[in-house]
């Protein structure tokens, strides 16, 4: 990161700090005006996987509701095909040609990295942190309340998010036990009712306002369990085939353990929406929704049973859509239009700037995403981006940009630099079924191009290609 950002962030604790010397009422009146921002994050959840996206299997009335009240994006990205490198992108605003993570190694994020938390934290928003974390442990740079978070309740660590009855959780930087919690047996304190517990709590405690709760629910990721009452529904309803012991448990009903799970995040998206209406906090809130990247096929998820990726193809660590395109619902009451559907091709790194913008700020300089907030509210002046760029450094290299209709891989690019393009048309082939590389060699040197200039390289993460 250059030093002007970090600098920029500065200048807005200082813009802040003089406002509160000029005006204790003037600051009120602005604070007020700012919208509180919640920002759900499902984890490993498909394109496919609510009902509003063509699911048909489980039920998600609450998410298709906030989909009818608000905007439905059909081209919305990941930051990543995995976790971290995703919600890298999503705190910091670049792309992973850019962001300091590109895979999943536990590499934290660094104190020059500027993260949106910090930015509307000194901006006068109260910030929370409520979930699954993933970019820095406990005591580094990359904590999360080393990067603008007031509040942390969740795992630091990606791999124990894994399972949903954890002997702990972390407040902050303190061990919270779960007393009678048992990950073999998968008894005690579901630790996705501890999540949405704490969130709501957050909202009552900064109901005053601006707050940022940034929500990373764990759910569907890996380990299939869920409590009965959600369950039940779906008990008897799919053919079932035991999923053996493995790394994350055994299960008798994965099906109906992966429908019930997304049937509980979508019954606690509805509890934050309804404390919202309770609360008069509805209309000066913004929620939105997405998930980290597409469904995976971990301790016994089948993502085809569900048709989780919809019309596309790939899953999780896959760079082809099904992989990185994911769901994102947008609800605002009297700003953003009900019913709404965009095609405005978007991503995990414009979220920053958006924020900044839905506070009144500018974004910092050097970033790679563009706000949307004139997409939501219906305007035509929305800049466009030239091309999204994705690179995961995992599984031999690979490499991915979309530009217009447009969509090209490149795999195994740390083996064989010189691996060929494949080219495919979105608008013709969503489903990325037709190689057209070889009819339109012009399109392929064009995205070739980009490929090599788009990313830098890092002590971490070396990724050699050529045109």
């Amino acid at each position: 990161m250059s030093p002007t950002r970090r600098e920029f962030l500065n200048a807005v604790a200082l813009g802040a700090g003089a406002m509160a010397v000029s005006c204790r009422t003037t600051r009120h009146a602005a604070r007020q005006r700012k919208p509180n921002i919640i920002y759900i994050l499902a984890d490993d959840l498909g394109y496919g996987d609510l009902g509003c996206y063509g699911q048909k299997k489980v039920k998600t009335p609450n998410l298709d509701r906030l989909a009818a009240e608000g905007m439905r994006f059909t081209d919305h990205y990941s930051g990543s095909t995995v976790c971290a490198p995703s919600r890298n992108c999503l705190m910091t605003g670049e792309h992973t040609g850019h962001a300091w993570l590109r895979g999943n190694q536990r590499h934290p994020l660094r104190k020059e990295d500027v993260t949106v938390a910090e930015l509307l934290k000194r901006a006068g928003y109260a910030t929370g942190c409520v979930g699954k974390w993933g970019l820095g442990m406990n005591g580094t740079t990359g904590a999360p309340n080393r990067q603008g978070f007031d509040l942390f309740f969740g795992f630091v660590n990606q791999s124990r998010a894994h399972f949903y009855y954890p002997p702990h959780v972390w407040r902050n930087e303190e061990k919270v036990s779960l007393e009678g919690n048992d990950v073999k047996r998968q008894s005690g304190q579901y630790v996705h009712d501890l999540f949405t517990g704490e969130a709501l709590e957050f909202v009552r405690d900064n109901r005053t306002g601006p707050f940022f709760l940034y929500l990373p629910y764990t759910i569907p990721h890996a380990e299939l369990t869920v409590p009965e009452d959600s369950m039940a529904p779906y008990n008897g309803k799919f053919p079932e085939k035991r999923w053996p012991k493995d790394h994350y448990g055994g299960q008798d009903t994965p099906h109906a353990a992966f429908a019930g799970m997304v049937s509980r995040l979508d019954r606690d998206v509805g509890r934050i929406m309804e404390l919202l209406r309770e609360m008069g906090l509805d209309e000066n809130t913004i929620v939105m929704f997405s998930s980290d990247n597409g469904p995976h096929k971990e301790g016994g998820a089948d993502p085809d049973f569900f048709e989780s990726n919809g019309p596309l193809v790939g899953i999780k660590r896959d760079l082809y859509e099904g992989g990185v395109r994911v769901p994102m619902i947008a609800r605002w009451p009297g700003r953003i239009s009900p019913g709404s559907v965009t095609n405005h091709v978007s991503a995990f790194w414009d979220v920053l700037p958006t924020c900044a913008e839905l506070a009144g700020l500018a974004a910092p300089e050097g970033i790679d995403g563009i706000s949307f907030v004139p997409t939501l509210r219906g305007r035509s002046r929305q800049r466009r981006h030239n091309y999204l760029y994705w690179e995961f450094y995992e599984q031999g290299g690979k490499q991915a940009v979309r530009r217009g209709d447009w969509k090209a891989v490149r795999l195994n690019v740390r083996r064989d630099p010189e691996n060929p393009l494949e080219l495919y048309n979105l608008a013709r082939d969503i489903g990325e079924t037709t190689n057209v590389a070889d009819e339109y060699p012009d399109i392929v040197a064009e995205i070739a191009a980009i490929m090599n200039t788009a990313h830098t390289e890092s002590e971490h993460y070396k990724l050699t290609t050529t045109g």
